[in-house]
């Protein structure tokens, strides 16, 4: 493992130069190996950063730091982006098969994220059930929306990718921090009302208190960046309020995140009602596109996507529907507006149309292969899940500790 000797190396090296009477035992590599093999997720991904960690981890359970305080600034010296690292964390609902939407608004952009972050993508199973579910679907979807991060560009060696309920350190963050969300706070969230009206019969707590359970899903792992979409400002800006409250009340506890919409982000409409988001829950099926649809499926369903009777493919408020249709394209060319309006320049909407599927389903083909192949091995989703919830559960595990001592819990 050239890695693991190159660090060790490389620490001995530092610790060499040091003062004889600091000078660093010889390192356990034996001990090292152990860790790591109990670390597996974290070892495997073989990065500066992960042998950062292990490193850490060995030092503190044999107390080195603070028994000499010279090991810590060796150790900072050696590994100086540990303590820098910024977190990042988003997540997707598990309820139903995902859009483009979901795809170019959001889980494309999660790769754009490097190495020097430490990076939380999580399938948000709590969140789904304020809608009631059918308990066998629940169970299978977290499997698909897993495979389908790994299949859209997310290496599960190099981002922690484990399922909400795995770690209840969620759930419990989440009744703590309601105690320190207004009433008001959460009533004036839009998309209460909004769900609120298409689930009449089920207008239950769960519906109400979401925002609040997703601020606990944000600052449970210190996050300081929050990929998210235009429609999701809302519920990040109540985060980083309780946050704040929070942390006058009991001092530092919670990292303040701020939000990030990259420049690439789009928000993608309804092929039927392009003045309406796409969303997976439509329940015309011909308003929405599915990453798995076949390429048949894709293609007639943008040959019937509403435009207008101008027949100009031109980009523009006033033309809601073939703006939907220049924005998917340019997500799967990568072409800029005037390009693709040149391109269309005197030609109708249905070759337009035609163009705008195939590009879609020629763009989607890899990650549609790549899902299948993921299905197909249930033991390595299943493995994949473990290991992100055990990685996520130990920085759970240590905001928890700092929360309950500040509120005055018994530990």
């Amino acid at each position: 493992m050239p890695f693991f000797s190159h660090f060790c190396r490389q620490l001995q090296n530092k610790v060499a130069a040091a003062p004889k009477e600091n000078r660093f035992p010889a390192l356990d590599k034996r001990k090292v190996r152990v860790i790591m093999i109990k670390n597996e997720n974290t070892a495997k991904r073989r990065s500066y950063a992960a042998f950062a960690e292990i490193f850490h981890f060995v030092f503190v359970e044999n107390h080195l730091f603070s028994q000499k305080p010279l090991y810590f600034e060796l150790f900072k010296e050696t590994f100086p982006m540990i303590g820098d690292m910024k977190t990042v964390l988003s997540g997707v609902q598990p309820s139903g098969n995902l859009t483009i939407g979901n795809y170019l608004g959001a889980i494309r952009n999660f790769t754009a994220f490097p190495d020097e972050y430490k990076r939380f993508y999580c399938v948000v199973d709590l969140h789904a059930i304020t809608v009631r579910q059918v308990p066998a679907e629940l169970r299978r979807r977290p499997y698909e929306t897993l495979a389908l991060y790994m299949a859209c560009g997310l290496d599960e060696t190099k981002n922690t990718l484990f399922v909400q309920s795995h770690v209840p350190a969620h759930a419990e963050l989440g009744w703590i921090l309601d105690c320190y969300t207004m009433f008001g706070e959460l009533s004036r969230m839009t998309q209460f009302k909004d769900k609120s009206s298409k689930h009449s019969e089920n207008v239950n707590a769960g519906l109400f208190t979401y925002p609040t359970l997703m601020a606990s899903d944000i600052l449970l792992y210190q996050t300081d960046v929050v990929p998210v979409g235009i429609d999701q400002k809302q519920h990040l800006e109540l985060a980083r309020n309780i946050a704040e409250r929070f942390n006058q009340v009991y001092g530092d506890t919670f990292t303040v995140p701020d939000g990030y919409i990259s420049k690439d982000t789009m928000k993608i409409m309804s092929l039927a009602e392009p003045t309406a988001k796409m969303s997976k829950s439509d329940p015309n099926p011909n308003a929405v596109v599915y990453i798995l649809d076949s390429k048949d499926d894709i293609i007639r369903k943008f040959k019937k996507a509403v435009t207008d009777s101008e027949a100009e493919v031109r980009f523009s408020e006033d033309k809601p529907g073939v703006s939907n249709l220049i924005t998917i394209y340019r997500a799967f060319t990568g072409k800029s507006v005037e390009e693709v309006e040149a391109e269309f320049r005197g030609c109708g909407y249905g070759d337009f149309k035609l163009a705008v599927g195939e590009a879609c389903a020629d763009g989607l083909a890899p990650v549609r292969d790549e899902f299948a192949r993921l299905m197909a091995d249930k033991a390595h989703l299943e493995a994949v899940m473990k290991a992100g919830a055990d990685e996520a559960a130990y920085y759970a595990r240590k905001t928890m500790s700092k929360v309950r001592r500040k509120i005055g819990f018994v530990n």
